[in-house]
């Protein structure tokens, strides 16, 4: 009996041991002096958020915060409005700390290295700062280079063009290279010139593609940027940073495919918990939800997702990934729990059409994107819970919102076959676009459902020239989402006649723009 017994309690102590779980712990403090430690004057913060990626808990009276912890996850700080993440020295906000004891497994480019036993405090630093309520940050899509030229071409096409007085940090919507993983340290020396605190998504070209399972595909972003899935907090705006890419596709094991793991979404339904119903939630991944047929994008999680948004009425989502830019809006038909639709901003991209073109003014290829968009970046304008955007072409005037296109020259008719086009980067299909020649009336211009015919002049180029063309190709056309067109007349007098556009955007924002055709006998 006695050996009976003796044998259970071994077997106890034995299962004990096998389902305790490790606990990271440790405190949030207020670095007053900026030296990266705790000193006896600097006080502790109570009810800052820390989560392990799935769980999220509020830091107590004295500070400190318990999570549990596996062998394979990120601890990190929620920042708190009010409060500031110290910086590396790219700018990159130093809020993390990875629990990886054996390290990423091996593949092609580095990961994290061994990280050994878990600390006994894992502790974070938050450094007070003046934050309103009214701000701007800049989104950039895919920076998305190949090689170090294209590296170049990204500073001085777009960095040396961003005037950073304009914004208070920035968020990079993924694809920071394309495939080659060495380059991330390039992408970081990049959007260091910038000068301002810097947040990065992970998207497709930035995995490791030699990973077997999704949880593995990030460990070489991971070591140069830290966890793809967090949250931060601004003035009255909550920003959650996604990787919404599964890989190796769960279909078939191969490519990938737009997604959410359960682990991921158990972190948003945790997150959002601690965010007052009346602030902004934005959203921030790579891919878009659009699912086109649940090809781009897996339906189920998309509705998943929009289930724990429910209780939210102000949000926003920010994505990239397509090379064009569009406004995409998700109402009830597409699972949205909501009356007012949800709008997400598909971005358009700092590669615009990948480095494709003629050089332009900057030296840099002109790049402009499928549907007739230049490349550049976006300014997202906060005021409390509401936003506005404001889209920059690289390299013009904050001016330059429309690209109107005519015929240069055409012959004297009573019937006109020409027409004008007006291709207004930030527009929706429900936009009033107006125009008038010679300044007389304005009149209503058509939504066009086709390509920009501009942007079609250019690429053919490459076609029609007896002489080879430098510079790469630009891609196909396609269809645009903020084209519109009219006939304009070739019954006036011969010579130059003016076209001029106004457009009136989805925030009541007027635009202009102008071009001039000449008529010959």
């Amino acid at each position: 009996m006695k050996q009976f017994f003796s044998s259970v309690f071994l077997l106890l102590t034995v299962s004990s041991a096998l389902f305790a779980q490790e606990k990271a712990k440790g405190i949030v403090y207020e670095d007053v002096n900026k030296n990266g430690k705790k000193d006896k004057k600097e006080k502790v913060l109570s009810n800052v958020l820390v989560s392990n990626g799935v769980d999220v808990v509020a830091t107590n009276k004295k500070g400190m915060y318990e999570l549990p912890i596996t062998n394979d996850a990120p601890i990190f700080v929620i920042k708190p409005a009010g409060y500031q993440f110290p910086l590396d020295g790219f700018n990159l906000p130093k809020f993390y700390y990875l629990h990886k004891p054996q390290g990423s497994p091996q593949s092609k480019y580095a990961g994290v290295q061994p990280t050994g036993n878990l600390p006994k405090s894992v502790d974070f630093a938050l450094v007070p700062a003046k934050e309103s309520n009214s701000f701007t940050a800049f989104a950039f899509g895919d920076p998305q280079a190949y090689t170090k030229e294209e590296i170049e071409y990204f500073i001085n096409g777009v960095i040396k063009d961003v005037d950073k007085s304009k914004a208070v940090f920035g968020i990079s919507l993924g694809d920071l290279v394309g495939d080659d993983l060495s380059l991330q340290p390039d992408y970081k020396e990049a959007i260091k010139q910038i000068g301002l605190p810097w947040y990065n998504v992970m998207g497709n070209h930035d995995m490791n593609y030699d990973a077997k399972i999704d949880e593995h595909s990030d460990e070489t972003y991971e070591l140069n940027f830290g966890p793809n899935n967090f949250s931060f907090n601004y003035g009255k705006v909550h920003f959650i940073i996604l990787d919404n890419i599964l890989y190796p596709d769960p279909r078939d094991g191969k490519s990938y495919w737009g997604g959410l793991r359960e682990d991921q979404l158990k972190f948003i339904e945790n997150d959002l918990k601690f965010v007052p119903k009346d602030h902004l939630v934005v959203l921030s991944f790579h891919i878009p939800l659009e699912d086109n047929n649940n090809e781009w994008f897996r339906v189920a999680d998309r509705e998943r997702l929009f289930d724990l948004l429910k209780d939210h009425p102000n949000t926003l989502s920010l994505s990239a990934h397509t090379h064009i830019q569009q406004q995409i809006f998700y109402g009830k038909d597409k699972g949205w729990k909501q009356e007012k639709a949800h709008h997400e901003y598909n971005v358009g991209t700092t590669s615009g059409d990948w480095y494709s073109g003629e050089m332009n003014a900057q030296g840099v290829p002109a790049s402009t994107m499928r549907d007739g968009t230049p490349k550049g970046y976006a300014l997202i304008h906060f005021d409390g819970n509401k936003y506005k955007v404001d889209y920059k072409v690289a390299g013009k005037s904050q001016e330059y919102q429309i690209n109107v296109f005519a015929p240069k020259a055409v012959l004297k008719a009573e019937k006109s076959r020409h027409f004008v086009y007006a291709n207004v980067f930030m527009g929706t299909p429900t936009d009033e676009v107006l125009y008038s020649i010679n300044d007389g009336e304005w009149k209503k211009m058509n939504f066009a459902d086709e390509g920009d015919p501009h942007y079609e002049s250019t690429f053919y180029k490459w076609d029609v020239s007896e002489q080879a063309v430098k510079g790469r190709r630009p891609s196909k056309s396609m269809k645009s989402t903020h084209l519109w067109s009219a006939k304009i007349p070739t019954n006036l007098g011969v010579g130059t006649h003016k076209v001029k556009v106004k457009a009136t955007d989805m925030y009541g924002k007027i635009h202009y723009g102008s071009t001039e055709y000449k008529i010959t006998e």
